[in-house]
């Protein structure tokens, strides 16, 4: 059917067919390009500062130049590690009881404080923890940053956990309870590893999400130019570190304020990575492939 033969309410749907293509175009465009110009400033500029001083020393002092940050990538993985020790059990458990026994006002209103919780401003979870550990422990420390940035991993786990475990089939329960197992241990042993893949990508998203957080840790855990001295001390992380040195008057931590960005990005798209390989195996272990 020629364009001029066409019934004029067809060319009319194809027109808006048209219109509404372009539209998500543009707002792809739109999404795109402001990232794909953030990443390459940041890779840019990161790469051209990067070094192995930059990874394996502490910080110099701003008059002299050079120096490294490896206390605050060590700051950044023990007080993520922190998060998940705290986050993955509670999370997980959460999970569990919303998709097995959630069935009641209490499953659906865990359910609600996980969606609230899940959207809450990181700078909500770093006051709490000031006012509840800092201030009684009277000191900043990694435990509180700890603590400050499980609040923002426990939600998005238990959300996953929860709808992992629903994407398991009811054959599976039926067939472990016809067997004699009761509801438990079909749970702990049949349902949740069937579902182990989903959960462990949710686990590595919320990584990736606490991982680059200020707010919560300029509340918490403060800063050092030193090593860790212990959980209850501050210690210096790289997203702390970035906003440090990217508002110094100095040239020299401006750069490298972008190489710790650089390092940042790059430990956030592994784990996005990781995470999205992990979920595409396991949609294919399922899938029979």
């Amino acid at each position: 059917m020629t364009g001029v033969g066409m019934p004029l309410r067809l060319r009319a749907r194809l027109f808006r067919d048209a219109v509404l293509v372009a539209l998500c175009v543009v707002a792809l465009a739109c999404a795109v390009v402001p990232l794909v110009w953030v990443l390459w400033d940041v890779v840019a500029v990161g790469v051209a500062n990067l070094s192995l001083e930059f990874l394996t020393s502490l910080p110099a002092p701003p008059t002299i130049g050079g120096g490294g940050w490896a206390n605050a990538i060590v700051g950044s993985v023990v007080v993520v590690g922190l998060a998940a020790a705290i986050g993955i059990p509670v999370g997980v458990g959460t999970g569990i009881y919303m998709s097995e026994y959630g069935a009641n006002p209490l499953g659906r209103s865990a359910r609600f404080l996980s969606e609230v919780m899940a959207g809450l401003p990181s700078i909500v979870a770093g006051v709490v923890a000031y006012g509840v550990i800092v201030v009684t422990m009277g000191q900043f420390s990694a435990l509180s940053g700890g603590i400050a940035l499980s609040l923002l991993f426990i939600p998005i786990v238990a959300i996953t956990t929860q709808e992992a475990l629903q994407m398991i089939p009811k054959d599976q329960r039926e067939a472990s309870f016809a067997l004699g197992v009761s509801e438990a241990p079909t749970t702990l042993r049949v349902i949740l590893p069937a579902a182990m893949g989903n959960v462990l990508t949710g686990v590595m998203i919320a990584t990736a999400r606490v991982v680059g957080e200020t707010a919560p840790l300029l509340f918490t855990v403060f800063n050092s130019r030193y090593w860790m001295e212990g959980l209850d001390r501050p210690t210096a992380t790289i997203p702390v570190n970035i906003y440090s040195y990217a508002i110094s008057p100095f040239e020299h931590w401006h750069e490298q304020a972008w190489t710790g960005a650089f390092v940042l990005v790059t430990m956030v798209l592994t784990l996005n990575v990781a995470a999205r390989t992990l979920w595409a195996r396991r949609a294919r272990f399922m899938a029979g492939r």
